[in-house]
């Protein structure tokens, strides 16, 4: 048995671009979703500096950090070591090494559900048993080690978070939020994720998940400057700061891409508004419409104005992390793991 005063709950947002964890304390992490095979090849001269960490999992190390990371976009990344390492060094970073943790996480809600709305159950307990498996840092680091793991919808999880009121001495249910009907628009690194909910049940024929978000960008922008500048290979640390800044730096000299990072957004822009039309229509039966996910920090601009009733939930990125976090302290029945 596990003393459960030793165990701290994570709420953690595992996805595609970027790896959230929400912590009790109030505390938010965020890393890039950044790592390849085999170890770095970088000795460090000074420690405090190090920017690239190696884990090791089922034989395999991973590092971990300032690397051109490989694709995460793929359909096995929720269950593979390149993802289990990336977890690993989130925690990390949180200062969780050497401590027994208590996690909920998500996946897509098509990955979640099949059509019918029941629920993937092979899938599910694939995603639950990764994450416990072991993760070694190598070094004199300890593991944070997740003994009990649940997964829920990831834009189901921002619901938790918008029904669910935090105050000192515990939490209350919103009553006004809960019992209107609502959506939530998640856009994140690959999918965008919508949620209907009304009378605290999954609306299926409103919900799904359209393989479109931010890493959609990066791809098609990399697309653009090997294309303009006849490059056969670029960096993937290169691409997301040409993403960030709208400049890439090639042989010591900066290029304007503004007018290729805009083409991209707007690309994915229609994407996701032909989506969400098609899933939720004009919004005239829903109370409200809730944009989360890094897609709706980054795309604000051009989201801004598509229904009367939508609103940007408050730090959008976490919003899946915070509601995960919140769905393990006060519905999940962790309990039975410790």
């Amino acid at each position: 048995m596990t003393d459960s005063s030793s165990i701290t709950p994570v709420g953690l947002d595992d996805g595609y671009a970027y790896t959230k964890v929400a912590l009790p304390d109030g505390r938010l992490i965020v890393i890039p979703s950044r790592a390849r095979v085999g170890r770095s090849g970088v000795t460090w001269i000074h420690q405090g500096r190090q920017r690239i960490f190696e884990y090791e999992t089922e034989g395999t190390c991973y590092s971990v950090g300032a690397v051109d990371g490989e694709a995460t976009h793929f359909e096995g990344y929720p269950f593979s070591g390149l993802n289990r390492a990336i977890v690993q060094h989130a925690l990390q970073q949180a200062g969780l090494g050497g401590q027994t943790l208590h996690a909920v996480s998500g996946l897509p809600v098509s990955a979640f559900y099949l059509q019918d709305g029941s629920q993937r159950h092979n899938t599910l307990e694939k995603k639950r048993m990764s994450l416990k498996q072991s993760v070694q840092p190598i070094g004199e680091r300890l593991p944070a080690g997740i003994a009990f793991h649940e997964v829920i919808p990831e834009a189901l999880a921002a619901w938790y978070d918008d029904v669910i009121v935090e105050r000192k001495g515990g939490a209350a249910i919103d009553e006004e939020r809960l019992a209107i009907p609502t959506a939530i628009v998640d856009i994140g690194g690959r999918t965008t994720d919508f949620v209907v909910v009304k009378d605290q049940a999954v609306i299926h024929g409103s919900s799904g998940s359209l393989p479109c978000g931010m890493l959609d960008v990066k791809q098609q922008v990399a697309n653009g400057i090997q294309e303009r500048f006849d490059l056969e290979a670029l960096g993937e640390q290169l691409v997301a700061k040409a993403v960030e800044h709208r400049v890439v730096r090639l042989h010591g000299r900066d290029y304007d891409i503004a007018s290729l990072v805009e083409s991209a957004k707007q690309q994915v822009v229609e994407r996701i508004r032909a989506e969400t039309r098609r899933q939720l229509g004009l919004g005239i039966e829903l109370d409200r419409i809730l944009f989360v996910g890094g897609g709706s920090v980054a795309l604000a601009e051009d989201i801004a104005n598509w229904f009367p009733n939508q609103t940007i939930a408050e730090h959008p990125a976490f919003a899946n992390a915070r509601g995960m976090l919140k769905y393990l302290r006060y519905v999940c029945e962790a309990s039975s793991a410790a």
